[in-house]
Protein backbone atom coordinates (compact mmCIF):
# COMPACT_ATOMS: atom_id res chain seq x y z
CA UNK A 1 0.00 0.00 0.00
CA UNK A 2 1.56 3.46 -1.49
CA UNK A 3 1.82 6.50 0.93
CA UNK A 4 -0.33 7.96 -1.17
CA UNK A 5 -3.26 5.55 -0.82
CA UNK A 6 -3.02 5.94 3.43
CA UNK A 7 -3.06 9.34 3.10
CA UNK A 8 -5.87 9.31 1.30
CA UNK A 9 -7.49 6.39 3.35
CA UNK A 10 -6.54 7.93 6.53
CA UNK A 11 -8.15 11.70 5.90
CA UNK A 12 -11.34 10.07 4.38
CA UNK A 13 -11.48 7.85 7.69
CA UNK A 14 -11.19 11.46 9.44
CA UNK A 15 -13.95 12.65 7.61
CA UNK A 16 -16.39 9.87 8.49
CA UNK A 17 -15.50 9.87 11.79
CA UNK A 18 -16.18 13.53 12.33
CA UNK A 19 -19.32 13.30 10.72
CA UNK A 20 -20.94 10.72 12.43
CA UNK A 21 -19.71 12.65 15.78
CA UNK A 22 -21.04 15.68 14.75
CA UNK A 23 -24.72 14.46 13.68
CA UNK A 24 -24.53 12.25 17.08
CA UNK A 25 -23.32 15.45 19.24
CA UNK A 26 -26.17 17.31 17.53
CA UNK A 27 -28.92 14.68 18.08
CA UNK A 28 -28.02 13.89 21.64
CA UNK A 29 -28.03 17.84 21.78
CA UNK A 30 -31.44 18.38 20.68
CA UNK A 31 -33.21 16.07 22.59
CA UNK A 32 -31.50 17.29 26.12
CA UNK A 33 -32.59 20.47 25.04
CA UNK A 34 -35.78 19.49 23.93
CA UNK A 35 -36.29 17.30 27.14
CA UNK A 36 -37.44 14.40 25.38
CA UNK A 37 -34.77 11.69 26.72
CA UNK A 38 -36.68 8.98 25.67
CA UNK A 39 -37.16 8.56 22.01
CA UNK A 40 -34.44 10.11 19.65
CA UNK A 41 -36.69 9.00 16.45
CA UNK A 42 -38.65 11.76 17.53
CA UNK A 43 -36.84 15.29 17.37
CA UNK A 44 -37.59 14.96 13.16
CA UNK A 45 -41.01 13.25 13.86
CA UNK A 46 -41.94 16.64 15.95
CA UNK A 47 -40.95 18.46 13.13
CA UNK A 48 -42.37 16.30 9.51
CA UNK A 49 -44.51 13.56 10.55
CA UNK A 50 -48.00 14.16 10.51
CA UNK A 51 -48.76 13.00 14.20
CA UNK A 52 -46.05 14.93 16.26
CA UNK A 53 -46.68 12.99 19.26
CA UNK A 54 -45.33 10.45 22.00
CA UNK A 55 -46.99 7.27 22.24
CA UNK A 56 -48.28 8.13 25.16
CA UNK A 57 -49.79 11.05 23.48
CA UNK A 58 -50.72 9.85 20.61
CA UNK A 59 -53.05 6.90 22.86
CA UNK A 60 -54.76 9.60 24.18
CA UNK A 61 -55.40 11.54 20.96
CA UNK A 62 -56.57 8.56 19.33
CA UNK A 63 -59.02 7.96 22.66
CA UNK A 64 -60.47 11.81 22.01
CA UNK A 65 -60.69 10.95 18.16
CA UNK A 66 -62.89 8.29 18.85
CA UNK A 67 -65.46 10.52 21.04
CA UNK A 68 -65.48 12.74 18.08
CA UNK A 69 -66.32 10.48 15.91
CA UNK A 70 -69.21 8.66 17.97
CA UNK A 71 -69.69 10.88 21.21
CA UNK A 72 -68.70 14.12 20.38
CA UNK A 73 -70.57 16.03 22.96
CA UNK A 74 -68.76 14.18 25.84
CA UNK A 75 -65.95 16.60 24.49
CA UNK A 76 -68.18 19.25 25.82
CA UNK A 77 -67.88 17.74 29.51
CA UNK A 78 -65.41 19.86 31.87
CA UNK A 79 -64.47 17.07 34.10
CA UNK A 80 -64.01 14.58 30.72
CA UNK A 81 -61.47 17.24 29.32
CA UNK A 82 -60.07 18.16 32.68
CA UNK A 83 -59.21 14.23 33.04
CA UNK A 84 -57.54 14.04 29.57
CA UNK A 85 -55.97 17.33 30.14
CA UNK A 86 -54.69 15.58 33.19
CA UNK A 87 -53.21 12.25 31.41
CA UNK A 88 -51.72 15.10 28.96
CA UNK A 89 -50.14 17.16 31.30
CA UNK A 90 -48.35 13.78 32.56
CA UNK A 91 -46.42 13.83 29.12
CA UNK A 92 -45.77 17.47 29.09
CA UNK A 93 -48.41 18.36 26.56
CA UNK A 94 -51.71 20.45 26.75
CA UNK A 95 -55.45 20.39 25.63
CA UNK A 96 -56.92 22.63 24.05
CA UNK A 97 -60.94 21.96 22.45
CA UNK A 98 -62.78 24.85 20.09
CA UNK A 99 -65.95 25.22 18.87
CA UNK A 100 -66.82 27.54 16.07
CA UNK A 101 -64.54 30.20 17.31
CA UNK A 102 -64.50 29.76 20.95
CA UNK A 103 -62.52 28.00 22.79
CA UNK A 104 -64.12 25.53 25.78
CA UNK A 105 -61.23 24.41 27.04
CA UNK A 106 -57.48 25.66 27.42
CA UNK A 107 -55.34 23.90 29.43
CA UNK A 108 -53.81 25.65 32.48
CA UNK A 109 -49.95 26.03 31.14
CA UNK A 110 -51.65 28.45 27.67
CA UNK A 111 -52.72 30.83 29.87
CA UNK A 112 -50.31 33.11 29.66
CA UNK A 113 -50.01 32.66 25.67
CA UNK A 114 -52.83 34.09 23.11
CA UNK A 115 -53.71 30.44 22.37
CA UNK A 116 -56.43 31.42 20.41
CA UNK A 117 -54.72 33.77 17.51
CA UNK A 118 -52.18 31.29 16.35
CA UNK A 119 -54.76 27.84 16.36
CA UNK A 120 -54.92 26.74 12.18
CA UNK A 121 -58.32 27.37 10.36
CA UNK A 122 -60.57 23.95 10.43
CA UNK A 123 -59.94 21.51 8.35
CA UNK A 124 -62.54 19.55 8.42
CA UNK A 125 -61.00 16.56 5.73
CA UNK A 126 -58.14 16.67 8.39
CA UNK A 127 -56.01 16.72 5.09
CA UNK A 128 -54.02 20.31 5.55
CA UNK A 129 -52.26 19.93 8.86
CA UNK A 130 -49.60 21.81 9.82
CA UNK A 131 -47.26 20.64 13.20
CA UNK A 132 -45.83 24.02 14.54
CA UNK A 133 -47.06 27.09 15.51
CA UNK A 134 -45.34 29.44 17.65
CA UNK A 135 -46.66 32.99 19.50
CA UNK A 136 -43.54 35.95 20.28
CA UNK A 137 -40.82 33.40 21.87
CA UNK A 138 -42.74 30.54 22.39
CA UNK A 139 -43.15 27.64 20.06
CA UNK A 140 -45.23 24.82 19.79
CA UNK A 141 -45.82 21.29 18.09
CA UNK A 142 -49.34 20.00 17.79
CA UNK A 143 -51.84 17.46 16.74
CA UNK A 144 -55.26 18.49 15.85
CA UNK A 145 -58.77 16.73 14.31
CA UNK A 146 -61.99 18.71 13.21
CA UNK A 147 -65.02 17.77 13.35
CA UNK A 148 -68.93 18.47 14.04
CA UNK A 149 -69.95 18.84 17.47
CA UNK A 150 -73.77 18.83 15.71
CA UNK A 151 -73.51 17.84 12.36
CA UNK A 152 -77.47 19.27 11.40
CA UNK A 153 -76.56 22.31 13.39
CA UNK A 154 -73.10 23.12 11.90
CA UNK A 155 -71.51 23.58 14.92
CA UNK A 156 -67.99 22.72 14.31
CA UNK A 157 -65.32 21.03 16.64
CA UNK A 158 -61.59 21.24 16.53
CA UNK A 159 -59.17 18.80 19.50
CA UNK A 160 -55.54 20.56 19.74
CA UNK A 161 -52.82 18.35 21.63
CA UNK A 162 -50.18 20.49 22.05
CA UNK A 163 -46.76 20.75 23.77
CA UNK A 164 -44.54 23.58 23.98
CA UNK A 165 -41.35 23.23 22.25
CA UNK A 166 -37.77 24.87 22.94
CA UNK A 167 -36.75 27.71 20.42
CA UNK A 168 -33.31 27.00 20.19
CA UNK A 169 -34.60 23.06 19.04
CA UNK A 170 -36.54 24.72 16.56
CA UNK A 171 -33.28 26.36 15.34
CA UNK A 172 -31.43 23.05 15.32
CA UNK A 173 -34.31 21.24 13.70
CA UNK A 174 -34.03 23.85 10.96
CA UNK A 175 -30.28 24.24 10.86
CA UNK A 176 -29.06 20.84 11.53
CA UNK A 177 -29.02 19.44 7.78
CA UNK A 178 -27.48 22.72 6.68
CA UNK A 179 -25.16 22.68 9.55
CA UNK A 180 -24.50 18.95 8.27
CA UNK A 181 -23.55 19.89 5.27
CA UNK A 182 -20.94 22.29 5.39
CA UNK A 183 -19.29 20.95 8.26
CA UNK A 184 -19.34 17.80 5.89
CA UNK A 185 -18.31 19.74 2.85
CA UNK A 186 -15.54 22.04 5.17
CA UNK A 187 -14.43 18.64 6.26
CA UNK A 188 -13.69 17.33 2.47
CA UNK A 189 -11.97 20.86 1.41
CA UNK A 190 -9.90 20.74 4.05
CA UNK A 191 -9.63 17.40 3.58
CA UNK A 192 -8.43 17.51 0.30
CA UNK A 193 -6.81 20.48 0.88
CA UNK A 194 -4.32 18.47 3.62
CA UNK A 195 -4.22 16.11 1.23
CA UNK A 196 -2.70 18.38 -1.53
CA UNK A 197 -0.40 19.71 1.13
CA UNK A 198 1.17 16.70 2.49
CA UNK A 199 1.38 15.13 -1.37
CA UNK A 200 3.29 18.40 -2.24
CA UNK A 201 5.61 18.35 1.25
CA UNK A 202 5.85 14.79 1.59
CA UNK A 203 5.00 12.60 -1.53
CA UNK A 204 7.00 14.50 -4.00
CA UNK A 205 10.10 14.98 -2.03
CA UNK A 206 10.23 10.84 -1.19
CA UNK A 207 9.15 10.28 -5.07
CA UNK A 208 12.07 12.66 -6.26
CA UNK A 209 14.49 10.65 -3.40
CA UNK A 210 13.60 7.20 -4.85
CA UNK A 211 14.28 8.45 -8.62
CA UNK A 212 17.69 9.83 -7.56
CA UNK A 213 18.30 6.01 -5.75
CA UNK A 214 17.73 4.78 -8.92
CA UNK A 215 19.75 6.82 -10.95
CA UNK A 216 22.82 6.17 -8.47
CA UNK A 217 21.55 2.00 -9.07
CA UNK A 218 22.06 3.13 -12.69
CA UNK A 219 25.10 4.64 -12.05
CA UNK A 220 24.22 8.08 -12.80
CA UNK A 221 25.45 10.61 -10.25
CA UNK A 222 24.36 13.80 -11.89
CA UNK A 223 20.59 13.41 -11.39
CA UNK A 224 20.38 16.51 -8.86
CA UNK A 225 17.94 16.86 -6.20
CA UNK A 226 16.33 20.46 -4.83
CA UNK A 227 14.80 20.67 -1.64
CA UNK A 228 12.17 23.49 -1.01
CA UNK A 229 11.65 22.97 2.62
CA UNK A 230 13.78 22.97 5.72
CA UNK A 231 11.48 20.87 7.55
CA UNK A 232 12.62 17.13 8.32
CA UNK A 233 12.04 15.76 4.91
CA UNK A 234 13.80 18.96 3.18
CA UNK A 235 16.37 18.03 5.58
CA UNK A 236 16.46 14.10 4.38
CA UNK A 237 16.39 15.57 0.54
CA UNK A 238 19.71 17.75 1.49
CA UNK A 239 21.37 15.48 2.87
CA UNK A 240 20.96 12.64 0.66
CA UNK A 241 22.31 15.30 -2.03
CA UNK A 242 24.94 16.12 0.06
CA UNK A 243 25.91 12.33 0.49
CA UNK A 244 25.37 11.82 -3.70
CA UNK A 245 27.88 14.66 -4.25
CA UNK A 246 30.19 13.10 -2.24
CA UNK A 247 29.91 9.96 -3.67
CA UNK A 248 30.24 11.88 -7.19
CA UNK A 249 33.40 13.75 -6.11
CA UNK A 250 34.87 10.55 -4.70
CA UNK A 251 34.04 8.64 -7.58
CA UNK A 252 35.60 11.14 -9.74
CA UNK A 253 38.75 11.36 -7.51
CA UNK A 254 39.24 8.26 -7.37
CA UNK A 255 39.28 8.30 -11.40
CA UNK A 256 41.46 11.38 -11.15
CA UNK A 257 43.97 9.08 -8.76
CA UNK A 258 43.09 6.54 -11.15
CA UNK A 259 44.50 8.55 -14.10
CA UNK A 260 47.32 9.94 -11.73
CA UNK A 261 48.77 6.14 -10.89
CA UNK A 262 48.72 5.49 -15.07
CA UNK A 263 50.82 8.80 -15.40
CA UNK A 264 52.92 7.97 -13.05
CA UNK A 265 53.87 4.75 -13.96
CA UNK A 266 54.32 6.53 -17.32
CA UNK A 267 56.63 8.99 -16.54
CA UNK A 268 58.43 6.53 -13.87
CA UNK A 269 58.88 3.75 -16.69
CA UNK A 270 59.90 6.90 -19.26
CA UNK A 271 62.68 8.46 -16.25
CA UNK A 272 64.08 4.94 -15.86
CA UNK A 273 64.57 4.27 -19.14
CA UNK A 274 66.94 6.80 -19.92
CA UNK A 275 69.33 6.04 -17.33
CA UNK A 276 69.09 2.62 -17.71
CA UNK A 277 69.82 2.16 -21.19
CA UNK A 278 73.11 4.39 -20.72
CA UNK A 279 74.01 1.96 -17.85
CA UNK A 280 73.24 -0.87 -20.56
CA UNK A 281 74.87 0.77 -23.17
CA UNK A 282 78.22 1.42 -21.34
CA UNK A 283 78.18 -1.93 -19.50
CA UNK A 284 78.21 -3.54 -23.29
CA UNK A 285 80.65 -1.50 -24.02
CA UNK A 286 82.84 -2.94 -21.44
CA UNK A 287 81.75 -6.40 -22.30
CA UNK A 288 83.04 -5.57 -25.99
CA UNK A 289 86.48 -4.76 -24.69
CA UNK A 290 85.66 -1.04 -25.91
CA UNK A 291 87.26 0.04 -23.11
CA UNK A 292 90.92 -0.67 -23.86
CA UNK A 293 92.76 1.73 -21.61
CA UNK A 294 92.05 2.63 -18.42
CA UNK A 295 91.13 5.86 -18.69
CA UNK A 296 88.01 4.76 -20.93
CA UNK A 297 87.65 2.13 -18.09
CA UNK A 298 87.36 4.62 -15.84
CA UNK A 299 84.80 7.37 -17.78
CA UNK A 300 82.68 4.31 -18.58
CA UNK A 301 82.45 2.99 -14.95
CA UNK A 302 82.20 6.86 -13.57
CA UNK A 303 79.07 7.02 -16.10
CA UNK A 304 77.40 4.18 -14.69
CA UNK A 305 77.74 4.97 -11.16
CA UNK A 306 76.13 8.75 -12.26
CA UNK A 307 73.14 7.02 -14.02
CA UNK A 308 72.18 4.39 -11.04
CA UNK A 309 72.65 7.66 -8.56
CA UNK A 310 70.35 9.24 -10.40
CA UNK A 311 68.22 6.13 -10.08
CA UNK A 312 68.95 6.27 -6.52
CA UNK A 313 67.31 9.62 -6.41
CA UNK A 314 64.92 9.89 -8.15
CA UNK A 315 63.23 6.01 -6.59
CA UNK A 316 64.57 7.56 -3.04
CA UNK A 317 62.04 10.75 -4.24
CA UNK A 318 59.57 9.08 -5.36
CA UNK A 319 59.17 6.97 -2.34
CA UNK A 320 59.54 10.16 0.45
CA UNK A 321 56.52 11.96 -2.23
CA UNK A 322 54.29 8.41 -1.99
CA UNK A 323 54.66 8.31 2.08
CA UNK A 324 53.88 11.77 2.25
CA UNK A 325 50.94 11.37 -0.49
CA UNK A 326 49.76 8.68 1.70
CA UNK A 327 50.12 10.50 5.18
CA UNK A 328 52.82 7.75 6.22
CA UNK A 329 55.46 10.36 6.80
CA UNK A 330 55.26 11.85 10.30
CA UNK A 331 55.91 15.14 11.27
CA UNK A 332 58.02 15.99 13.98
CA UNK A 333 57.41 20.14 14.62
CA UNK A 334 59.69 22.88 16.93
CA UNK A 335 60.11 26.32 16.93
CA UNK A 336 62.33 27.18 14.54
CA UNK A 337 63.85 30.91 14.14
CA UNK A 338 63.04 31.63 10.02
CA UNK A 339 65.85 33.60 9.66
CA UNK A 340 68.51 32.30 10.99
CA UNK A 341 67.88 28.77 9.51
CA UNK A 342 67.62 30.25 6.22
CA UNK A 343 71.11 32.03 6.40
CA UNK A 344 72.62 28.62 7.45
CA UNK A 345 71.46 27.19 4.37
CA UNK A 346 72.51 29.61 1.96
CA UNK A 347 76.09 29.52 4.11
CA UNK A 348 75.91 25.59 3.28
CA UNK A 349 75.30 26.44 -0.38
CA UNK A 350 77.85 28.87 -0.26
CA UNK A 351 80.26 26.76 -2.59
CA UNK A 352 77.54 25.70 -5.09
CA UNK A 353 76.33 28.86 -5.66
CA UNK A 354 80.21 30.26 -6.28
CA UNK A 355 79.86 27.28 -9.15
CA UNK A 356 77.29 28.43 -10.99
CA UNK A 357 78.12 32.38 -10.24
CA UNK A 358 74.84 32.58 -8.60
CA UNK A 359 74.57 35.70 -6.24
CA UNK A 360 72.14 35.70 -3.20
CA UNK A 361 70.34 38.70 -2.46
CA UNK A 362 68.31 39.45 0.75
CA UNK A 363 64.99 41.84 0.40
CA UNK A 364 65.86 43.71 3.97
CA UNK A 365 68.01 42.99 7.16
CA UNK A 366 65.50 41.00 9.30
CA UNK A 367 66.12 42.43 13.18
CA UNK A 368 62.97 40.92 14.25
CA UNK A 369 63.13 37.03 15.30
CA UNK A 370 60.06 35.12 14.00
CA UNK A 371 59.81 31.64 15.06
CA UNK A 372 57.60 29.38 13.20
CA UNK A 373 56.03 25.66 14.03
CA UNK A 374 57.93 23.64 11.21
CA UNK A 375 59.83 19.95 11.05
CA UNK A 376 63.09 21.21 10.73
CA UNK A 377 64.41 18.53 8.47
CA UNK A 378 61.36 18.61 5.67
CA UNK A 379 61.71 22.26 5.61
CA UNK A 380 65.25 22.48 5.23
CA UNK A 381 63.87 19.61 2.08
CA UNK A 382 61.80 22.41 0.85
CA UNK A 383 64.56 24.98 0.88
CA UNK A 384 67.12 22.93 -0.93
CA UNK A 385 64.70 21.97 -3.73
CA UNK A 386 63.73 25.84 -4.17
CA UNK A 387 67.26 26.33 -4.36
CA UNK A 388 68.27 23.66 -6.72
CA UNK A 389 65.23 24.60 -9.21
CA UNK A 390 66.96 28.04 -9.18
CA UNK A 391 69.59 26.99 -10.01
CA UNK A 392 68.94 23.79 -13.07
CA UNK A 393 67.58 26.77 -14.62
CA UNK A 394 68.67 29.78 -14.48
CA UNK A 395 70.50 30.88 -17.99
CA UNK A 396 71.35 34.50 -18.23
CA UNK A 397 74.14 36.65 -16.26
CA UNK A 398 74.29 38.43 -13.81
CA UNK A 399 72.09 35.14 -11.61
CA UNK A 400 70.71 36.27 -9.10
CA UNK A 401 68.16 34.77 -6.06
CA UNK A 402 66.77 36.91 -3.75
CA UNK A 403 65.07 35.74 -0.32
CA UNK A 404 62.16 37.22 1.69
CA UNK A 405 60.47 36.92 5.01
CA UNK A 406 57.08 38.91 5.70
CA UNK A 407 54.62 38.54 8.19
CA UNK A 408 50.96 38.47 7.45
CA UNK A 409 48.96 38.49 10.51
CA UNK A 410 49.69 35.19 12.16
CA UNK A 411 51.91 33.30 8.97
CA UNK A 412 55.34 34.29 7.89
CA UNK A 413 55.88 34.23 3.87
CA UNK A 414 59.08 33.06 3.00
CA UNK A 415 60.11 34.16 -0.63
CA UNK A 416 62.73 32.82 -2.83
CA UNK A 417 62.55 34.14 -6.23
CA UNK A 418 65.24 34.17 -9.02
CA UNK A 419 65.68 36.13 -12.81
CA UNK A 420 65.62 33.30 -15.16
CA UNK A 421 63.87 32.47 -18.00
CA UNK A 422 60.40 32.23 -16.60
CA UNK A 423 57.18 29.87 -16.61
CA UNK A 424 54.47 30.23 -19.13
CA UNK A 425 51.17 31.43 -17.40
CA UNK A 426 49.24 28.54 -19.10
CA UNK A 427 51.73 25.99 -17.10
CA UNK A 428 51.81 28.12 -13.90
CA UNK A 429 49.01 25.97 -12.28
CA UNK A 430 50.60 22.87 -13.25
CA UNK A 431 54.35 23.13 -11.70
CA UNK A 432 53.33 21.65 -8.31
CA UNK A 433 52.06 18.62 -10.43
CA UNK A 434 54.58 15.19 -9.76
CA UNK A 435 56.99 14.34 -12.90
CA UNK A 436 55.22 18.02 -14.60
CA UNK A 437 57.79 19.56 -16.75
CA UNK A 438 57.25 22.25 -19.06
CA UNK A 439 59.52 21.63 -21.37
CA UNK A 440 60.40 17.55 -20.77
CA UNK A 441 63.63 17.57 -22.75
CA UNK A 442 64.82 20.59 -21.45
CA UNK A 443 64.02 19.61 -17.85
CA UNK A 444 65.54 15.74 -18.13
CA UNK A 445 68.66 17.52 -19.62
CA UNK A 446 69.21 19.59 -16.51
CA UNK A 447 68.63 16.25 -14.20
CA UNK A 448 65.42 17.28 -13.10
CA UNK A 449 62.96 14.66 -11.45
CA UNK A 450 59.78 16.06 -11.13
CA UNK A 451 59.01 15.56 -8.02
CA UNK A 452 60.96 18.57 -6.09
CA UNK A 453 57.95 21.19 -6.10
CA UNK A 454 55.61 18.25 -5.64
CA UNK A 455 57.60 16.85 -2.51
CA UNK A 456 58.32 20.71 -1.25
CA UNK A 457 54.18 21.22 -1.50
CA UNK A 458 53.10 18.06 0.56
CA UNK A 459 55.49 19.09 3.14
CA UNK A 460 54.39 22.79 3.50
CA UNK A 461 50.48 21.70 3.74
CA UNK A 462 51.61 19.09 5.97
CA UNK A 463 52.37 21.87 8.22
CA UNK A 464 49.44 24.11 7.82
CA UNK A 465 51.00 26.44 4.91
CA UNK A 466 50.47 27.15 1.51
CA UNK A 467 52.90 27.43 -1.39
CA UNK A 468 52.47 29.08 -4.85
CA UNK A 469 54.05 30.42 -7.49
CA UNK A 470 54.31 33.65 -9.88
CA UNK A 471 56.44 34.27 -12.92
CA UNK A 472 57.07 36.25 -16.03
CA UNK A 473 58.44 35.32 -19.17
CA UNK A 474 61.91 36.31 -19.20
CA UNK A 475 61.74 37.85 -16.01
CA UNK A 476 62.13 35.11 -13.82
CA UNK A 477 59.91 32.99 -11.02
CA UNK A 478 59.27 33.38 -7.72
CA UNK A 479 57.96 30.65 -5.09
CA UNK A 480 56.07 31.56 -1.96
CA UNK A 481 55.22 29.84 0.92
CA UNK A 482 53.49 29.88 3.93
CA UNK A 483 54.23 28.87 7.83
CA UNK A 484 52.63 29.96 11.00
CA UNK A 485 54.30 32.14 13.74
CA UNK A 486 54.81 30.53 16.89
CA UNK A 487 52.86 32.63 19.59
CA UNK A 488 53.78 31.53 23.45
CA UNK A 489 50.27 31.26 24.53
CA UNK A 490 50.79 30.89 28.67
Amino acid sequence: MSIRFRLLLSFTSVVVVSVILFISTAYLLSVAVTGDFRSINSFYNIHYSLHPLSEEEETIFIDMKYLAKHDPEKLKDQLVLEQFDMQLKMVQAGLVVRENNKLIYTAPIFENVNIAHILPQYDLSNNSIRNTMNAGSHFFSYAKFDFYFSPDAGDKGSIFVIRERSPFAEVVRTLLPILIIVFVAILLLTGFLLYRYVTRKIVQPLDGLRQSAEHIKDGDLTFELRSTSKDEVGQLVMTFEQMRKQLYDSIQLQLHYEENRKQLLSNISHDLRTPITTIKGYAEGIMDGVTNTQEKLDKYVGAIHTRASDMERLVDELLFYSKLDLKKEPFSFEQVELSGFLHRIVDELAIEFDNHAVEVSWEQAFLEEWFVLADREKLKRVIMNLFDNCLKYMNQDPKIITIGIEKQGELAVVKIADNGPGIQQESLPHIFERFYREEPSRSRAAGGSGLGLAIAQQIIEGQGGTIWATSELGQGTSICFTLKIFVDRR
